[in-house]
C-alpha cells in the first residue's frame, strides 16, 4: 500500500417515589415532547399521491447516483457518507456495499486527514476492519498528531469521529481522540459560528454514539454547507427530508392509534 492510496490490508438524576404500596419513577421528559402526537396538517398530508410519487422519483435518482460507475471513488465516499449521515442508507444497503466493495478492491488516493478519516470511518462503519495504521504518516516520531494539523479543522472532525470506532488495543486511536479532544476544544471559541456548532455537537454528540434519527435530523439542517456539499445532490437532501417526515408521519400515525 502506497503512502497515498488506501487499500486493503487484509445521566440524570431521577429520583423514586411510592404511592399506594407501589414505586413510582420520575423521569426526564421525553426529547420529542408530544412532537409525534399533535395533529398538525403538515404531517397529515405528507403521505399524499404526489409527494409519494416525487418521493419514489427523488428515491431512484439517490440508486442511480450510487450506482453510477463513472464517480469518481472519492466523490462516492462522500456521497455514501451523506446518505448514511442524511439517515436514508437503509434504503440503499446493497448499492453501498457494492460501490464500497468496488472502492476497497481499487483502492483510493486520500492524501489530507479528512478523506484518510472518511475513508476509514465509513469501511469501519460498514464492518470491514480496515487498518488504524493509516494514521501514523499524520504522527511525529514520537508517536504524537503533528501540531499543524489543528490547522485543519475539518480534518480534525473527521479524525476525531473515526477514532470512536477504535477497537481494544488501538492507542494510535486512543491517542487520535485526546488530540482532537483537546484541540477542538480550544479552538471553538476562534472559528465561525457555525463550525464551532459543528464542533460543540460532536463533542456531545459523538456519531457512533448518536441515535441514527436524531443525527440524521441535526445534518439534515447542516447539509447544504457542508464543505463537501454538492448542488446536483440537491435531490439528496430533498430524498432526506421527505423521508424523515414520512417516517415521523408514519409514527405519529401508530403512536395515535395507540393512545386512542
Amino acid at each position: 500500500m502506497s503512502a497515498q492510496v488506501l487499500a486493503t490490508p487484509s445521566s440524570p438524576q431521577n429520583g423514586t417515589t411510592r404511592k399506594k404500596g407501589r414505586p413510582t419513577a420520575s423521569f426526564d421528559p421525553c426529547v420529542w415532547g408530544n412532537h409525534f402526537l399533535s395533529h398538525s396538517s403538515k404531517f397529515m398530508k405528507i403521505d399524499d399521491a404526489t409527494t409519494q410519487q416525487e418521493y419514489e422519483q427523488l428515491k431512484e435518482e439517490v440508486r442511480r447516483m450510487l450506482n453510477d460507475t463513472n464517480s469518481e471513488h472519492l466523490k462516492k465516499l462522500y456521497l455514501i457518507d451523506a446518505v448514511q449521515r442524511l439517515g436514508v442508507d437503509y434504503h440503499f444497503e446493497r448499492e453501498i456495499d457494492d460501490a464500497l466493495e468496488k472502492i476497497y478492491h481499487d483502492g483510493v488516493d486520500c492524501s489530507n486527514l479528512y478523506n484518510v478519516a472518511l475513508w476509514f470511518r465509513v469501511f469501519r462503519q460498514q464492518g470491514i476492519n480496515v487498518p488504524s495504521d493509516v494514521f501514523k504518516k499524520f504522527t511525529n516520531e514520537n508517536g504524537k498528531f503533528k501540531a499543524d494539523l489543528v490547522n485543519d479543522v475539518p480534518g480534525m472532525l473527521n479524525l476525531y469521529e473515526a477514532a470512536h470506532l477504535a477497537l481494544p488495543g488501538e492507542d494510535i486511536l486512543n491517542e487520535a481522540i485526546a488530540f482532537t479532544t483537546s484541540n477542538l476544544e480550544s479552538i471553538s471559541t476562534q472559528v465561525s459560528a457555525q463550525l464551532a456548532e459543528q464542533i460543540s455537537h460532536a463533542l456531545n454528540q459523538p456519531m457512533h454514539k448518536t441515535l441514527p434519527r436524531l443525527g440524521a435530523r441535526h445534518h439534515i439542517s447542516l447539509y447544504s454547507k457542508d464543505v463537501h456539499f454538492d448542488a446536483n445532490n440537491g435531490q439528496l437532501l430533498r430524498f432526506a427530508k421527505l423521508d424523515f417526515n414520512l417516517l415521523q408521519a408514519f409514527h405519529r400515525k401508530e403512536l395515535s392509534s395507540i393512545t386512542e
